[in-house]
C-alpha cells in the first residue's frame, strides 16, 4: 500500500515532458508555416504546398494539438489570470510592432489563449465543478458547433446551420469571437470561436495527466531538446518573426 501511494504521490507531481516535445514540435512547424507565409506574401516566393485547401486540415490539426495542450497545461498553473494578463500583453505588443516587419496581427494565438487563461482562472471554480467526462463532452460539441464561426455561421454539419446576420459582420470588433468585419486581414487570427472551446477542452483533460491517470509514458522525457524548445514556446514566438525576416531581407533584398 505504502508504495502504491508514493507511485501515486510521485505521478501527480511529476511534469509531462511529452506534452512539452509535442508542443516544441508544434512551435517549430508554426515558425515554419510562418517562414513560408512570409516568403510567399512578402518577398514573392511561392511556396505551394504550404497553401493548397487540403494543407489547412494539417495547419488545424496542429493549432488545434497547441491550444489543446494550452488546456491542459492551465491545469498547472497557480495563477492563470496572471500568466493569460500577460500572455495577452505581449499578443498586444507584437499587434503594434509585427506591421513593421510583416503583415499585422490583429487577434493571433498569443491573444487568444491570454483570454482563455484569464477566463480559466476567473470561472476555475465554477469549471472545476463539472466533471471531466461532462466538460470534455460539453466543450469539445462547442468546438465543433462553432468551428466554422469565421466563415459566416455555426452549426453541425448538414443538420443545422445559422448564418450570422449582416448587421454583426457590420459591426467591425467583433472579430476576436469569430465574426468577421468585411476585408479583414491578420496574418495570424484564432478567434475564441471555436479556439477557447479547444482549450476548455484540454483544459478538462488535464484533469486526468494531474491526477497522475495517464500513460506513464507522458511523464517520462524523450527529446530534451525539443522539450526545452516546448517550455519556451512564447520566446520562439515573440522572436520568430524578427528573426525570419531579417533572414529573408539578407537574402531577397
Amino acid at each position: 500500500m505504502e508504495v502504491s501511494r508514493k507511485t501515486t504521490t510521485a505521478a501527480k507531481s511529476a511534469r509531462v515532458y511529452l506534452l512539452d516535445e509535442i508542443r516544441g514540435f508544434e512551435i517549430l512547424c508554426m515558425v515554419l508555416y510562418h517562414a513560408m507565409y512570409s516568403l510567399k506574401f512578402e518577398f514573392g516566393v511561392d511556396v505551394p504546398v504550404f497553401f493548397e485547401s487540403w494543407f489547412d486540415i494539417i495547419r488545424d490539426v496542429f493549432a488545434g494539438g497547441f491550444v489543446f495542450i494550452s488546456g491542459i497545461m492551465c491545469r498547472y498553473s497557480r495563477d492563470n489570470v496572471r500568466r493569460g494578463a500577460v500572455c495577452f500583453f505581449i499578443g498586444m505588443i507584437i499587434t503594434f510592432v509585427v506591421p513593421f516587419f510583416s503583415s499585422e496581427i490583429k487577434f493571433g494565438i498569443l491573444h487568444m489563449l491570454g483570454i482563455s487563461m484569464m477566463l480559466y482562472g476567473l470561472f476555475s471554480r465554477g469549471l472545476e465543478k463539472i466533471p471531466p467526462i461532462i466538460g470534455v463532452a460539453v466543450f469539445a460539441a462547442l468546438a465543433a458547433f462553432t468551428w466554422n464561426a469565421s466563415n459566416g455561421f455555426v452549426g453541425f454539419g448538414g443538420a443545422f446551420r445559422w448564418d450570422f446576420p449582416a448587421a454583426a459582420h457590420n459591426v467591425g470588433v467583433l472579430y476576436p469571437l469569430g465574426i468577421l468585419p468585411n476585408e479583414f486581414i491578420s496574418s495570424d487570427y484564432f478567434p475564441l470561436m471555436p479556439w477557447l472551446f479547444v482549450f476548455l477542452t484540454g483544459s478538462y483533460v488535464g484533469y486526468w495527466f494531474k491526477n497522475g491517470s495517464m500513460p506513464r509514458m507522458f511523464y517520462n522525457s524523450h527529446a530534451k531538446w525539443l522539450g526545452t524548445v516546448g517550455r519556451a514556446t512564447i520566446w520562439v514566438y515573440i522572436l520568430h518573426v524578427p528573426l525570419i525576416y531579417g533572414i529573408f531581407s539578407l537574402i531577397f533584398r
